[in-house]
Protein backbone atom coordinates (compact mmCIF):
# COMPACT_ATOMS: atom_id res chain seq x y z
CA UNK A 1 0.00 0.00 0.00
CA UNK A 2 1.11 3.45 -0.89
CA UNK A 3 2.03 6.15 1.10
CA UNK A 4 -0.96 8.13 -0.25
CA UNK A 5 -3.53 5.29 0.25
CA UNK A 6 -2.39 4.48 4.04
CA UNK A 7 -2.62 8.56 4.78
CA UNK A 8 -6.24 9.03 3.44
CA UNK A 9 -7.44 5.79 4.83
CA UNK A 10 -6.14 6.40 8.02
CA UNK A 11 -7.71 9.97 7.88
CA UNK A 12 -10.70 8.50 7.61
CA UNK A 13 -10.77 6.41 10.43
CA UNK A 14 -9.15 8.96 13.00
CA UNK A 15 -11.96 11.48 11.60
CA UNK A 16 -14.83 8.27 11.65
CA UNK A 17 -16.24 9.09 7.88
CA UNK A 18 -16.95 6.97 5.39
CA UNK A 19 -15.45 7.94 1.88
CA UNK A 20 -18.45 9.91 1.04
CA UNK A 21 -18.51 12.29 3.89
CA UNK A 22 -14.81 12.55 3.67
CA UNK A 23 -14.47 13.96 -0.07
CA UNK A 24 -17.38 16.25 1.03
CA UNK A 25 -15.12 17.59 4.18
CA UNK A 26 -12.28 18.37 1.83
CA UNK A 27 -14.07 19.19 -0.88
CA UNK A 28 -13.18 16.75 -3.69
CA UNK A 29 -15.56 14.67 -5.75
CA UNK A 30 -16.21 11.03 -4.61
CA UNK A 31 -14.69 9.96 -7.74
CA UNK A 32 -11.25 11.71 -7.35
CA UNK A 33 -11.05 10.64 -3.86
CA UNK A 34 -11.78 7.01 -4.86
CA UNK A 35 -8.30 8.00 -7.54
CA UNK A 36 -6.32 8.30 -5.15
CA UNK A 37 -7.25 5.38 -3.40
CA UNK A 38 -6.74 2.80 -5.82
CA UNK A 39 -3.24 0.68 -5.80
CA UNK A 40 -0.25 2.39 -7.76
CA UNK A 41 -0.46 -0.17 -10.88
CA UNK A 42 -3.98 0.89 -11.59
CA UNK A 43 -4.14 2.92 -14.67
CA UNK A 44 -6.81 5.13 -13.12
CA UNK A 45 -4.34 5.75 -10.20
CA UNK A 46 -4.14 9.55 -9.69
CA UNK A 47 -1.71 11.41 -7.36
CA UNK A 48 -3.42 13.68 -4.98
CA UNK A 49 -2.14 17.35 -4.81
CA UNK A 50 0.07 18.71 -2.75
CA UNK A 51 -2.64 20.96 -0.93
CA UNK A 52 -5.21 18.17 -0.43
CA UNK A 53 -2.63 16.55 1.94
CA UNK A 54 -1.74 20.13 3.58
CA UNK A 55 -5.12 20.30 4.26
CA UNK A 56 -6.20 16.76 5.02
CA UNK A 57 -3.11 17.33 7.63
CA UNK A 58 -4.47 20.46 9.16
CA UNK A 59 -7.96 18.75 9.93
CA UNK A 60 -6.38 15.70 11.56
CA UNK A 61 -3.83 18.61 13.56
CA UNK A 62 -7.57 20.50 14.48
CA UNK A 63 -9.17 17.04 15.73
CA UNK A 64 -5.73 15.97 17.61
CA UNK A 65 -5.74 19.59 19.09
CA UNK A 66 -9.65 19.14 20.01
CA UNK A 67 -9.37 15.42 21.01
CA UNK A 68 -6.23 17.00 23.55
CA UNK A 69 -8.35 19.74 25.10
CA UNK A 70 -10.72 17.40 26.11
CA UNK A 71 -7.92 15.95 28.37
CA UNK A 72 -6.22 19.37 29.10
CA UNK A 73 -6.49 18.82 32.64
CA UNK A 74 -6.50 15.34 32.65
CA UNK A 75 -4.00 13.16 31.09
CA UNK A 76 -5.03 9.81 29.04
CA UNK A 77 -3.04 7.99 31.85
CA UNK A 78 -5.35 10.06 34.70
CA UNK A 79 -8.13 9.23 32.37
CA UNK A 80 -7.79 5.88 32.14
CA UNK A 81 -6.46 5.35 35.48
CA UNK A 82 -7.38 2.06 37.91
CA UNK A 83 -8.29 3.08 41.66
CA UNK A 84 -6.08 6.38 40.79
CA UNK A 85 -2.70 4.44 39.33
CA UNK A 86 -1.68 3.85 36.21
CA UNK A 87 -3.01 0.55 35.60
CA UNK A 88 -4.93 -1.27 32.66
CA UNK A 89 -7.54 -3.90 34.22
CA UNK A 90 -10.83 -3.44 32.92
CA UNK A 91 -12.15 -1.98 28.93
CA UNK A 92 -14.66 -0.30 31.42
CA UNK A 93 -11.58 2.02 32.45
CA UNK A 94 -12.48 3.48 28.99
CA UNK A 95 -14.32 6.46 27.11
CA UNK A 96 -14.78 6.39 23.43
CA UNK A 97 -13.20 9.64 23.79
CA UNK A 98 -10.13 7.51 25.44
CA UNK A 99 -10.22 4.44 23.30
CA UNK A 100 -9.87 7.21 20.37
CA UNK A 101 -6.82 9.25 22.22
CA UNK A 102 -4.86 5.94 23.23
CA UNK A 103 -5.52 4.75 19.06
CA UNK A 104 -3.45 8.20 18.51
CA UNK A 105 -0.92 7.15 20.03
CA UNK A 106 -1.12 3.57 18.56
CA UNK A 107 -0.75 5.66 14.99
CA UNK A 108 2.30 7.18 16.05
CA UNK A 109 3.69 4.07 17.60
CA UNK A 110 3.21 1.94 13.14
CA UNK A 111 6.39 3.58 11.67
CA UNK A 112 8.42 1.53 14.65
CA UNK A 113 5.86 -1.59 14.73
CA UNK A 114 6.37 -1.82 10.97
CA UNK A 115 10.14 -1.82 11.25
CA UNK A 116 10.64 1.72 9.63
CA UNK A 117 11.75 3.29 13.07
CA UNK A 118 13.50 2.82 16.65
CA UNK A 119 12.52 4.75 19.75
CA UNK A 120 14.22 4.27 23.09
CA UNK A 121 12.24 5.80 25.52
CA UNK A 122 11.67 3.29 27.78
CA UNK A 123 15.82 3.06 27.60
CA UNK A 124 16.40 1.02 31.14
CA UNK A 125 12.89 0.14 31.93
CA UNK A 126 12.29 -3.03 33.10
CA UNK A 127 9.49 -5.41 32.46
CA UNK A 128 7.83 -8.13 34.35
CA UNK A 129 5.83 -10.58 32.70
CA UNK A 130 3.94 -13.16 34.95
CA UNK A 131 2.37 -15.40 33.50
CA UNK A 132 0.61 -17.97 35.63
CA UNK A 133 -1.21 -19.58 32.72
CA UNK A 134 0.62 -20.99 29.36
CA UNK A 135 0.77 -17.95 26.54
CA UNK A 136 2.64 -17.40 23.50
CA UNK A 137 1.57 -14.77 21.56
CA UNK A 138 -0.19 -12.29 24.40
CA UNK A 139 3.35 -13.08 26.43
CA UNK A 140 5.92 -12.19 23.34
CA UNK A 141 3.42 -9.60 22.57
CA UNK A 142 4.01 -7.71 25.25
CA UNK A 143 7.45 -8.35 25.21
CA UNK A 144 8.24 -7.24 22.11
CA UNK A 145 6.41 -4.23 22.47
CA UNK A 146 7.93 -2.85 25.68
CA UNK A 147 11.54 -4.19 23.76
CA UNK A 148 10.64 -2.45 20.68
CA UNK A 149 10.32 1.26 23.08
CA UNK A 150 14.27 0.46 24.49
CA UNK A 151 12.82 -1.44 27.32
CA UNK A 152 13.93 -4.99 28.48
CA UNK A 153 11.29 -8.35 29.73
CA UNK A 154 12.13 -10.53 32.54
CA UNK A 155 9.30 -13.80 31.58
CA UNK A 156 7.88 -16.14 34.17
CA UNK A 157 5.66 -18.31 32.98
CA UNK A 158 3.76 -21.10 34.72
CA UNK A 159 2.26 -21.34 38.85
CA UNK A 160 4.74 -24.73 39.55
CA UNK A 161 7.87 -22.25 39.29
CA UNK A 162 6.53 -19.59 41.28
CA UNK A 163 7.04 -18.94 44.74
CA UNK A 164 3.09 -19.04 44.80
CA UNK A 165 3.09 -22.72 44.50
CA UNK A 166 4.76 -22.24 48.09
CA UNK A 167 2.04 -20.45 49.64
CA UNK A 168 3.14 -17.00 49.07
CA UNK A 169 0.24 -14.35 48.49
CA UNK A 170 -0.64 -12.23 45.70
CA UNK A 171 0.49 -9.54 47.56
CA UNK A 172 3.68 -10.28 48.66
CA UNK A 173 4.38 -11.48 45.14
CA UNK A 174 3.14 -8.24 43.93
CA UNK A 175 5.45 -6.07 46.55
CA UNK A 176 8.27 -7.62 45.60
CA UNK A 177 7.90 -7.57 41.83
CA UNK A 178 7.17 -3.93 41.96
CA UNK A 179 10.59 -3.44 43.69
CA UNK A 180 12.30 -5.60 40.72
CA UNK A 181 10.53 -4.16 37.89
CA UNK A 182 9.07 -1.03 36.15
CA UNK A 183 5.82 -2.39 34.86
CA UNK A 184 4.03 -5.61 35.21
CA UNK A 185 2.04 -7.43 33.36
CA UNK A 186 0.11 -10.38 34.85
CA UNK A 187 -1.86 -13.26 33.71
CA UNK A 188 -3.66 -15.75 36.15
CA UNK A 189 -6.58 -18.11 35.72
CA UNK A 190 -8.57 -16.73 38.57
CA UNK A 191 -11.31 -13.28 37.96
CA UNK A 192 -10.54 -10.43 39.82
CA UNK A 193 -6.61 -11.86 40.25
CA UNK A 194 -4.94 -9.25 38.50
CA UNK A 195 -6.90 -6.41 40.31
CA UNK A 196 -4.96 -7.66 43.25
CA UNK A 197 -1.75 -7.77 42.09
CA UNK A 198 -2.82 -4.19 40.94
CA UNK A 199 -3.94 -2.73 44.72
CA UNK A 200 -1.00 -4.37 46.01
CA UNK A 201 1.46 -2.01 44.04
CA UNK A 202 1.98 1.91 42.06
CA UNK A 203 3.92 0.36 39.57
CA UNK A 204 1.96 0.14 35.98
CA UNK A 205 -0.22 -3.44 35.63
CA UNK A 206 -1.80 -4.47 32.77
CA UNK A 207 -4.42 -7.16 32.51
CA UNK A 208 -3.05 -9.86 30.32
CA UNK A 209 -6.38 -12.34 31.08
CA UNK A 210 -7.60 -13.33 34.68
CA UNK A 211 -9.43 -16.54 33.90
CA UNK A 212 -12.69 -15.88 32.16
CA UNK A 213 -12.65 -12.01 33.12
CA UNK A 214 -11.25 -9.97 31.12
CA UNK A 215 -8.14 -9.22 28.35
CA UNK A 216 -8.25 -5.72 27.63
CA UNK A 217 -5.23 -5.32 25.26
CA UNK A 218 -6.91 -7.85 23.11
CA UNK A 219 -10.33 -5.68 23.24
CA UNK A 220 -8.47 -2.89 22.28
CA UNK A 221 -6.26 -4.38 19.51
CA UNK A 222 -9.31 -6.02 18.16
CA UNK A 223 -11.38 -2.84 18.42
CA UNK A 224 -8.07 -0.80 16.25
CA UNK A 225 -8.14 -3.51 14.04
CA UNK A 226 -11.62 -3.25 12.83
CA UNK A 227 -11.34 0.45 12.71
CA UNK A 228 -8.47 0.14 10.02
CA UNK A 229 -10.00 -2.83 8.37
CA UNK A 230 -13.30 -0.57 8.15
CA UNK A 231 -11.28 2.25 7.12
CA UNK A 232 -10.14 0.61 4.06
CA UNK A 233 -13.50 -0.56 3.34
CA UNK A 234 -15.15 2.50 3.47
CA UNK A 235 -17.03 1.29 6.30
CA UNK A 236 -17.52 2.88 10.15
CA UNK A 237 -17.65 1.04 13.56
CA UNK A 238 -21.28 3.02 14.10
CA UNK A 239 -23.99 0.70 12.63
CA UNK A 240 -21.73 -2.45 12.16
CA UNK A 241 -23.04 -5.78 12.34
CA UNK A 242 -20.86 -7.95 14.56
CA UNK A 243 -20.82 -11.37 15.14
CA UNK A 244 -19.33 -13.18 17.61
CA UNK A 245 -19.31 -16.96 17.39
CA UNK A 246 -18.08 -19.97 19.56
CA UNK A 247 -17.26 -20.11 23.08
CA UNK A 248 -18.84 -16.88 24.72
CA UNK A 249 -19.57 -18.29 28.44
CA UNK A 250 -15.96 -18.36 29.37
CA UNK A 251 -13.89 -16.46 26.06
CA UNK A 252 -12.85 -13.47 27.73
CA UNK A 253 -11.82 -11.50 24.83
CA UNK A 254 -15.43 -11.28 23.59
CA UNK A 255 -16.91 -9.70 26.91
CA UNK A 256 -14.43 -7.25 26.91
CA UNK A 257 -14.57 -6.57 23.04
CA UNK A 258 -18.64 -6.32 23.68
CA UNK A 259 -18.26 -3.71 26.18
CA UNK A 260 -16.19 -1.77 24.01
CA UNK A 261 -18.46 -1.80 21.28
CA UNK A 262 -20.90 -0.65 23.37
CA UNK A 263 -19.51 2.29 22.93
CA UNK A 264 -19.96 2.93 19.45
CA UNK A 265 -23.43 3.93 17.89
CA UNK A 266 -26.37 1.64 16.11
CA UNK A 267 -24.10 -1.49 16.62
CA UNK A 268 -25.57 -4.95 15.75
CA UNK A 269 -24.70 -7.53 18.32
CA UNK A 270 -25.31 -11.44 17.11
CA UNK A 271 -24.02 -13.96 19.66
CA UNK A 272 -23.65 -17.59 18.16
CA UNK A 273 -23.32 -19.97 20.49
CA UNK A 274 -23.32 -23.66 20.87
CA UNK A 275 -26.27 -24.31 23.63
CA UNK A 276 -24.23 -24.28 26.99
CA UNK A 277 -21.91 -21.54 26.02
CA UNK A 278 -24.17 -18.61 25.60
CA UNK A 279 -22.53 -15.02 26.91
CA UNK A 280 -23.01 -14.76 30.72
CA UNK A 281 -26.47 -12.81 31.34
CA UNK A 282 -24.37 -10.00 33.37
CA UNK A 283 -23.16 -8.85 29.73
CA UNK A 284 -26.03 -9.15 28.26
CA UNK A 285 -27.91 -7.65 30.70
CA UNK A 286 -25.11 -4.69 30.34
CA UNK A 287 -25.06 -4.58 27.18
CA UNK A 288 -28.40 -3.75 26.35
CA UNK A 289 -28.23 -0.78 28.87
CA UNK A 290 -26.35 1.00 25.16
CA UNK A 291 -27.64 1.86 21.84
CA UNK A 292 -27.57 -1.47 20.58
CA UNK A 293 -29.28 -4.71 19.03
CA UNK A 294 -28.41 -8.20 20.38
CA UNK A 295 -29.91 -11.48 18.58
CA UNK A 296 -28.69 -14.50 20.18
CA UNK A 297 -28.70 -17.93 17.84
CA UNK A 298 -26.83 -21.40 17.83
CA UNK A 299 -27.72 -21.81 14.22
CA UNK A 300 -24.10 -20.85 12.92
CA UNK A 301 -24.88 -19.92 9.27
CA UNK A 302 -28.20 -17.68 10.39
CA UNK A 303 -25.95 -15.79 12.49
CA UNK A 304 -23.44 -15.19 10.01
CA UNK A 305 -25.73 -13.48 7.49
CA UNK A 306 -24.95 -10.11 6.54
CA UNK A 307 -22.20 -9.75 9.10
CA UNK A 308 -19.40 -7.05 8.45
CA UNK A 309 -17.17 -8.80 11.04
CA UNK A 310 -17.02 -12.29 12.07
CA UNK A 311 -15.14 -12.94 15.34
CA UNK A 312 -14.60 -16.72 16.29
CA UNK A 313 -13.64 -18.01 19.61
CA UNK A 314 -12.02 -21.54 20.21
CA UNK A 315 -13.68 -23.70 23.02
CA UNK A 316 -11.88 -22.87 26.33
CA UNK A 317 -11.80 -26.23 27.06
CA UNK A 318 -9.39 -25.52 30.16
CA UNK A 319 -12.11 -23.45 31.86
CA UNK A 320 -14.72 -26.63 32.19
CA UNK A 321 -15.61 -27.54 35.61
CA UNK A 322 -17.01 -30.68 35.17
CA UNK A 323 -19.26 -29.95 32.18
CA UNK A 324 -19.89 -31.58 29.23
CA UNK A 325 -19.18 -30.91 25.29
CA UNK A 326 -21.79 -31.96 24.09
CA UNK A 327 -23.48 -29.26 22.92
CA UNK A 328 -20.41 -27.67 21.05
CA UNK A 329 -21.60 -29.67 17.44
CA UNK A 330 -18.96 -31.07 14.84
CA UNK A 331 -20.52 -29.43 12.24
CA UNK A 332 -19.53 -25.84 14.49
CA UNK A 333 -17.00 -24.86 12.59
CA UNK A 334 -16.19 -21.12 10.52
CA UNK A 335 -15.04 -22.33 6.94
CA UNK A 336 -14.85 -21.41 3.18
CA UNK A 337 -17.69 -22.66 2.45
CA UNK A 338 -19.72 -21.25 5.11
CA UNK A 339 -18.31 -18.16 4.91
CA UNK A 340 -18.96 -18.01 1.03
CA UNK A 341 -22.75 -18.88 1.40
CA UNK A 342 -23.26 -16.72 4.59
CA UNK A 343 -21.53 -13.47 4.39
CA UNK A 344 -20.17 -10.69 1.38
CA UNK A 345 -17.33 -9.70 -0.05
CA UNK A 346 -15.91 -7.36 2.54
CA UNK A 347 -17.17 -9.57 5.11
CA UNK A 348 -14.12 -9.03 7.94
CA UNK A 349 -12.84 -12.74 9.66
CA UNK A 350 -11.23 -12.43 13.34
CA UNK A 351 -9.94 -14.73 15.83
CA UNK A 352 -8.00 -13.76 19.21
CA UNK A 353 -5.57 -17.30 18.38
CA UNK A 354 -4.36 -19.91 19.28
CA UNK A 355 -6.94 -21.94 16.79
CA UNK A 356 -7.29 -25.34 16.64
CA UNK A 357 -6.36 -26.52 13.13
CA UNK A 358 -6.74 -29.81 13.05
CA UNK A 359 -9.64 -30.88 10.11
CA UNK A 360 -12.46 -31.47 12.16
CA UNK A 361 -12.12 -29.01 14.66
CA UNK A 362 -14.94 -26.54 16.10
CA UNK A 363 -12.95 -23.31 15.32
CA UNK A 364 -11.96 -21.38 12.42
CA UNK A 365 -10.51 -23.75 9.81
CA UNK A 366 -7.19 -23.28 8.12
CA UNK A 367 -8.95 -23.43 4.28
CA UNK A 368 -9.60 -19.79 4.90
CA UNK A 369 -5.59 -18.67 5.34
CA UNK A 370 -5.01 -17.57 1.36
CA UNK A 371 -8.63 -15.36 1.43
CA UNK A 372 -8.05 -11.67 2.11
CA UNK A 373 -11.29 -11.28 4.12
CA UNK A 374 -9.12 -13.48 6.97
CA UNK A 375 -7.71 -10.33 8.84
CA UNK A 376 -6.03 -12.92 11.96
CA UNK A 377 -2.32 -12.24 11.03
CA UNK A 378 -3.30 -8.55 10.40
CA UNK A 379 -5.05 -8.53 13.83
CA UNK A 380 -2.19 -9.86 16.01
CA UNK A 381 0.27 -7.11 14.18
CA UNK A 382 -1.48 -4.50 15.19
CA UNK A 383 -1.17 -6.17 19.25
CA UNK A 384 2.27 -4.54 18.95
CA UNK A 385 1.21 -0.72 18.49
CA UNK A 386 -1.70 -1.23 20.85
CA UNK A 387 0.32 -2.85 23.55
CA UNK A 388 3.56 -0.11 22.86
CA UNK A 389 0.65 2.90 23.57
CA UNK A 390 -0.27 1.40 26.39
CA UNK A 391 2.96 0.53 27.90
CA UNK A 392 3.68 4.39 26.51
CA UNK A 393 0.62 5.72 28.32
CA UNK A 394 1.15 4.21 31.75
CA UNK A 395 4.53 4.82 32.07
CA UNK A 396 4.03 8.70 31.00
CA UNK A 397 6.53 8.37 27.88
CA UNK A 398 3.77 8.79 25.04
CA UNK A 399 4.59 12.76 23.99
CA UNK A 400 8.33 11.93 23.33
CA UNK A 401 8.21 9.16 20.99
CA UNK A 402 7.48 11.01 17.85
CA UNK A 403 10.48 13.32 18.51
CA UNK A 404 12.70 10.10 19.77
CA UNK A 405 12.18 8.09 15.81
CA UNK A 406 15.28 7.51 13.97
CA UNK A 407 15.30 5.54 10.64
CA UNK A 408 16.41 1.59 11.52
CA UNK A 409 19.48 0.50 9.59
CA UNK A 410 18.37 -3.20 9.22
CA UNK A 411 16.94 -5.23 6.18
CA UNK A 412 13.25 -5.94 6.78
CA UNK A 413 11.40 -7.94 4.56
CA UNK A 414 8.14 -6.52 2.26
CA UNK A 415 5.69 -8.57 3.59
CA UNK A 416 6.10 -10.77 7.01
CA UNK A 417 4.64 -13.93 5.82
CA UNK A 418 4.53 -15.01 1.87
CA UNK A 419 0.79 -15.28 1.82
CA UNK A 420 0.12 -12.06 3.44
CA UNK A 421 -2.50 -9.41 1.36
CA UNK A 422 -0.96 -7.08 -0.94
CA UNK A 423 -2.32 -4.53 1.33
CA UNK A 424 -0.41 -5.87 4.39
CA UNK A 425 3.03 -4.77 3.61
CA UNK A 426 5.25 -3.58 6.12
CA UNK A 427 7.44 -0.89 4.46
Amino acid sequence: MSNQQTFLRDAMRRLNMTREAFATRIGVSRRALDTWLLPDDSQESRSMPEIVERFVSEILQHQTEATQSVHKHLSLADAIAFEGRPQLLSVDQFSRESVEALFQVADIMQPIARRQKISRVLEGAVLGNLFFEASTRTRVSFGAAFCRLGGSVCDTTGFTFSSMAKGESIYDTSRVMAGYVDALVVRHPEQGSVAEFARATNIPVINAGDGPGEHPSQALLDLYTIQREFSRLGKLVDGAHIALVGDLKYGRTVHSLSKLLALYKGIKLTLVAPPGLEMPSYVIERLGKHDMVIEQTDDLEKGLAGADVVYATRIQKERFQNESFEGYRPDFQINKALIDSACGADTMIMHPLPRDGRPDANDLSTDLNLDPRLAIFRQTDNGIPVRMAIFATLMGVDGQVQRSMRDATWRRPAMVGPDDAVFHGID
